[in-house]
């Protein structure tokens, strides 16, 4: 119920601040266990898609976001949940695949942070690695604009990746197919 008042808000502060333009939503599989990712470079990025995007995301959150008990508390009610990214997180991981074995949509940004410049190295093997674990399509999501109040915000989704027929990976595979699902979200021409 929180996630959905919240959703109408920023829906509305979006569309009327940012003059939003969604492209390719229709590309979205209906009945799928699905893995937004997208590129990240404003703190704003998770609310932007979750504002565009019907069904609930449960975001995958940097641990610093969780120091502070009442952010903590207001994000994981809203269905976000922590990763340390220094590490190999077994717990963040274990539940992003819990999610959507439940049919729950999860949100993970592959470069792990933000970014102003586009480096697809800093693909992060994990979302791969998750998606193919529990036959996931990964949604590749490019946000394009600069959060500029009246300047035009584009929210472009590309074509589904579909690895559940892949053979069992490596770690440098899993990574390598991250960083290829970070070029298309980067990919040029909407």
């Amino acid at each position: 119920m929180l996630y959905k008042v919240f959703q109408g808000i920023f829906f509305i502060v979006f569309k009327v601040l940012y003059r939003t333009e969604v492209i390719g939503i229709e590309k979205v599989p209906k009945d799928e266990r699905i893995i937004i990712c997208a590129n990240h470079k404003s703190n704003l990025d998770p609310i932007f898609i979750s504002a565009n995007f019907k069904k609930q995301i449960h975001w995958m959150a940097k641990k610093e976001l969780s120091k502070n008990f009442l952010v903590k508390g207001f994000l994981e009610r809203l269905g976000a949940f922590f990763i340390d990214r220094d590490s190999a997180d077994i717990k963040a991981m274990k539940t992003a695949m819990r999610l959507l074995k439940e049919n729950n949509i999860v949100g993970i940004f592959p470069e792990g942070t933000r970014v102003k410049e586009v480096d697809y190295t800093n693909a992060k093997a994990g979302v791969s690695l998750i998606a193919h674990r529990t036959k996931s399509t990964i949604v590749p999501v490019y946000i394009d604009g600069d959060y500029r109040i009246f300047r035009k915000m584009k929210l472009v989704f590309r074509d589904p990746i579909d690895l559940k027929e892949l053979p069992k990976q490596s770690t440098e595979q899993y990574e390598v197919i991250s960083q290829n699902i970070l070029k298309t979200i980067y990919e040029i021409g909407d």
